[in-house]
């Protein structure tokens, strides 16, 4: 059945469990813009509940659009929840019409009755650091990638971290894709770390995602064939495709052996994969892409997940370097 707007197309999302019920939350445009690329400068939040994955009921949108100049005025992309205290924290993504878009930072949003968001402050609270990442330049890169944060506690008890999309500040250009790190105590004041996974053949890494397995941890990201770098296509033996990637490491800071993972759903259209925790079982979820050259844009239903085709660890692989 999945989830599908009428008039809105619906791309990436991501969960937050309260009792009984699932809470989602994606980022959605109107239809009527006609050209489905203008969608990304066109994102707001939206919000729907389910109980069984599957029968969605589509509530108000949760976050307001922000006031002019702001630094998130344009749209507000990829995020995630956690909660502290009683209170949900909604980590995203902002562009700015200053910026024209091209320059990504985090923000938050918290809520009490995870329903209505409101801002955390005028500012970001997590920006790309130059000494590991790079920054815009666009004869290097179509924007300045800092986005998606995947937001957790750590599992001894220190504090928080956040994975975020981004890009290492040299190496071949098409090849620069990392997950950045950041760490806070409080939720609220972030020191950005050097990259958790190292460059591995893509240009990026999108929506990542890190789920406990049993002993292990796996990680989930995304990426276009057309992000899909050369020096990694010389050592496959089939075109690039886009999809996503699943792969397993000891522990939520890994290391994860990024450069042998494979697409976990090779043929399928759908992208932006989430691995969610239901009824006593991990599902896989993503959202329909392209169908034919066509966008589609509506969420999917979900598939349970088979940890037999993620590919196993190396008792030798560590891809974490920053360097």
């Amino acid at each position: 059945m999945g989830l599908r707007l009428p008039d809105a197309w619906i791309w990436d999302f991501w969960f937050a469990e309260d009792g009984d019920e699932i809470h989602v939350f994606y980022l959605q445009a109107p239809r009527s813009l006609g050209d489905p690329h203008l969608r990304h400068r066109n994102a707001r939040f939206g919000h729907a509940v389910s109980r069984d994955l599957r029968s969605w009921t589509v509530l108000p949108d949760p976050l307001p659009p922000a006031v002019p100049g702001s630094w998130d005025d344009l749209a507000t992309w990829t995020g995630s929840i956690i909660r502290r205290d009683g209170t949900w924290y909604l980590f995203y993504t902002g562009c700015s019409r200053a910026d024209d878009g091209l320059v990504q930072r985090i923000g938050l949003a918290t809520s009490r009755d995870l329903n209505h968001f409101e801002r955390y402050g005028d500012e970001p609270l997590i920006e790309a650091d130059p000494r590991w990442y790079e920054l815009l330049d666009r004869e290097l890169w179509h924007d300045q990638a800092w986005r998606d944060p995947w937001v957790y506690a750590d599992t001894d008890g220190d504090g928080y971290h956040a994975l975020i999309t981004a890009r290492r500040k040299s190496g071949p250009t098409d090849a620069r894709g990392v997950i950045g790190h950041a760490v806070s105590a409080d939720l609220l004041h972030w020191q950005v770390r050097p990259p958790l996974v190292s460059p591995a053949g893509f240009g990026q890494l999108e929506v990542p995602q890190v789920t406990a397995d049993g002993d292990s941890t796996l990680l989930t990201f995304c990426t276009g064939a057309e992000h899909i770098a050369a020096s990694r296509l010389a050592h496959q033996d089939r075109p690039a495709r886009t999809g996503s990637y699943i792969c397993r490491g000891p522990g939520p800071l890994g290391p994860f052996d990024v450069p042998v993972t494979t697409e976990f759903f090779p043929y399928s259209p759908l992208y932006a994969g989430k691995l969610v925790r239901h009824a006593g079982t991990l599902w896989f979820m993503g959202f329909v892409n392209e169908i034919d050259g066509e966008f589609v844009g509506e969420l999917a239903d979900p598939v349970a997940f088979d940890p037999a085709r993620v590919v196993p660890q190396r008792a030798t692989a560590d891809v974490s370097d920053p360097r």
